[in-house]
């Protein structure tokens, strides 16, 4: 099939029997060859089709004598009436009966609702118990059966059919027979119809529902702008509850270029150029290239699930999110049909998105769940339908965890979720574009510094909850302010400060409530470690303190600015941080004369990184020597005792010294401790503006 096709060999009129022989003419054959040699047949379709099929099927084979015994529940010459009050499956099965135990030579019996008939969850129903032996009975019995793609059969079902064929959506190279010169005309500016834009509309929808489709269009014949009559089709291939998401990735987006940067490079643009190509060979090649599975990984409320629908809405794609946990079921079987419930209506509904968040839930690698054992089969299924994609279909899965390194490795192999997309905390730029957008978008009249402001405070830690800000906490923040700025009735000149973003931020935030003595003692403590930071070269410049308690487990905390070297770490950098974190203790020492309990975490930490030099980095001195004495091996076998006495009292000379070091500090600047330790009992908070007017700021190395 070309790429276009000239309006005069589109065919002037087409009925929807054509239309479905036109569509489906190898699968039609293919289902006559085995009937004529007397093998039953399984029809996979909508369930519209299943007339249409069936007077196909029958029209070929009428011409040799076959005869066709229709069993959709209504009555039937040939066998005895059906009892007063009987239901639609009852009648079935009762004709049923009567047919097996009739004459079946060259007969064929046709079930249109076989899957009405037989179909059940978590187990057999009753009409499939009696229908089971009904289907057996007769050894010499032809069947011609229809299943819709929305329902299962039982395996023992599955075996009565030796011939299967299945008609999903159209096939790209029959779509040129399916349309009519007067729906081309709709269609088009020019006298062609453009084959793979129309394909990728409507590539789930059969034959049947598309003629349906394309006979309601409305509009002029040759318009210059064919989106509207694109986008009539588009509202009717929807299936269900889906929808078209309007999510821009760019405008609705801030922040996080590389991330978009790779989706734009790899994936949007990629579709892009072959929509633009003229050669179906070209095609061909670039569809064999596009992930259809994709992981989008990262922290939760990264805005993992955005980008998704960021992705579907440049494709104009149907988008179904799916929860990894509502996917299972106690029911043996029903987790597995769940999931192919969810491709079947993305299929339909093609161009599409599947986005199954909390992938992990159920895709965990093999092997290391404890639970019920279905999550085996929900991957093994997953897979099954993930391999079954055809090159030319418009179907996108993605997959979003918080952690990949958990997932099967099995779906991570290419062909699978072979594109890996990482969604990490957003940094300061990222963060300044995501505030601006909501600041636009909810009219929160930021001010300039309270812009700035909003971006360093969301670099620390998320109060009460000690995780970082995520774009979901910002989106939070956003909404908190637009409330408050609706509760106080302000306009768009009173414009939203610094001290609203800290009662945004803060209002409701359990703390602890300190005597003064208390906040003195937390006072002391966080200056101390302010000024050894301030006197360590290697240590970031400091961009906030607070004695408020508002970080999860601290009274009080120093939070410093992103490192200039974020990948090379020296020993000057492991030893500053030592000394650092012994400035609290020391400055209790210095000025209280005496020490609290806070100061532990504080050790706990400084003692691991002068272990991990000493053990780990070969850096404990000359009674160590350079190497290392974790992971042993053959090659490098445990530590002896001496070894051992060596390496922790190269710990302790590490630790004395940094100590040393923070109490010489300190004392040189007893009274810049002193002045930074009132100003946090008056101020509570300190940022990097107003510690600027106290202390000596240093300048961040490159």
């Amino acid at each position: 099939m070309s790429v276009s096709v000239p309006e005069e060999k589109l065919p002037v009129e087409l009925s929807a029997f054509a239309a479905v022989e036109a569509a489906y003419p190898h699968e039609l054959s293919h289902a006559t060859d085995a009937l004529r040699r007397g093998l039953s047949v399984l029809v996979e379709a909508d369930k519209e089709l299943t007339p249409f099929v069936f007077k196909s099927v029958r029209d070929r084979l009428k011409k040799e004598g076959k005869k066709f015994l229709y069993l959709d529940g209504r009555p039937i010459a040939d066998l005895p009436p059906i009892p007063p009050g009987t239901g639609l499956v009852g009648s079935i099965l009762f004709l049923l009966r009567e047919a097996v135990r009739g004459v079946v030579e060259n007969q064929v019996i046709v079930l249109p609702h076989l899957d009405l008939l037989t179909s059940s969850t978590g187990g057999l129903s009753a009409e499939a118990r009696e229908a089971i032996p009904l289907l057996y009975e007769n050894p010499e019995l032809v069947f011609f059966g229809f299943r819709d793609h929305s329902f299962s059969l039982p395996k023992v079902i599955d075996n009565l059919f030796p011939r299967r064929e299945t008609l999903s959506g159209i096939p790209r190279d029959r779509l040129g027979a399916l349309v009519t010169q007067r729906e081309s005309r709709k269609l088009s500016a020019q006298k062609s119809l453009q084959v793979y834009p129309l394909y990728k509309q409507v590539s789930g929808v059969n034959a049947a529902r598309l003629r349906r489709l394309l006979s309601t269009l409305q509009g002029e014949d040759y318009p210059a702008d064919t989106r509207p009559a694109y986008a009539q089709l588009r509202a009717g291939t929807l299936v269900g509850q889906l929808q078209v998401p309007d999510v821009d990735l760019q405008k609705d987006i801030g922040g996080y270029a590389k991330v978009k940067e790779r989706l734009q490079r790899d994936i949007l643009d990629v579709l892009a150029h072959k929509d633009s190509l003229s050669d179906e060979a070209q095609v061909k090649r670039i569809e064999s290239l596009i992930p259809r599975g994709m992981i989008f990984w990262g922290p939760p409320g990264t805005g993992k699930t955005l980008f998704a629908k960021a992705m579907a809405t440049s494709l104009g794609a149907a988008l179904s999110v799916v929860s990894g946990p509502e996917l299972k079921s106690k029911w043996v079987g029903e987790s597995e049909e769940n999931l192919r419930q969810v491709f079947m209506r993305a299929r339909q509904a093609a161009p599409a998105v599947i986005v199954f968040d909390e992938l992990d839930s159920f895709a965990v690698r093999r092997g290391t769940y404890q639970g019920s054992g279905v999550e085996h089969s929900m991957v093994n299924q997953l897979l099954t339908e993930m391999d079954g994609f055809r090159k030319d279909e418009l179907v996108f899965v993605v997959g979003t965890t918080n952690f990949v390194e958990s997932l099967d490795p099995a779906l991570l192999r290419p062909g699978r979720f072979e594109f890996h997309l990482q969604i990490p905390y957003p940094g300061a730029d990222d963060r300044r574009a995501i505030i601006s957008i909501y600041d636009q978008k909810m009219g929160l009249a930021l001010s300039p510094r309270a812009l700035d402001y909003a971006v360093k405070r969301t670099g620390d830690l998320v109060e009460g909850q000690g995780t970082r800000y995520s774009g979901d906490h910002l989106q939070a923040l956003c909404r908190a302010l637009a409330r408050m700025r609706l509760r106080e009735r302000r306009d768009a000149t009173r414009a939203t400060e610094i001290e609203d973003i800290d009662k945004a931020l803060s209002e409701f935030v359990e703390r602890p409530s300190l005597t003064p003595r208390e906040e003195h003692v937390v006072a002391t403590h966080e200056a101390g470690h302010a000024i050894c930071a301030l006197f360590c070269e290697h240590t970031p410049t400091i961009d906030r303190i607070s004695i408020r308690g508002d970080l999860a487990g601290a009274l009080g905390f120093v939070s410093y600015s992103d490192p200039a070297h974020r990948y090379v770490v020296t020993r000057g950098q492991l030893t500053d941080q030592i000394c650092t974190l012994m400035g609290g203790r020391e400055a209790e020492l210095l000025l209280l004369e005496d020490l609290s309990i806070g100061s532990g975490q504080d050790l706990e930490r400084a003692t691991g990184i002068a272990r991990a030099l000493v053990e780990e980095f070969g850096m404990g001195g000359e009674g160590v020597g350079v190497r290392t004495l974790l992971h042993p091996s053959k090659d490098h076998p445990t530590p002896s005792n001496a070894l051992r006495e060596s390496s922790e009292k190269a710990v302790r000379e590490i630790l004395e010294q940094q100590r040393k070091r923070a109490a010489d500090i300190l004392r040189e600047h007893k009274v810049l401790v002193a002045t930074l330790r009132d100003l946090l009992l008056e101020k509570k908070v300190l940022d990097r503006e107003a510690l600027s007017g106290v202390l000596p700021m240093r300048k961040e190395k490159n």
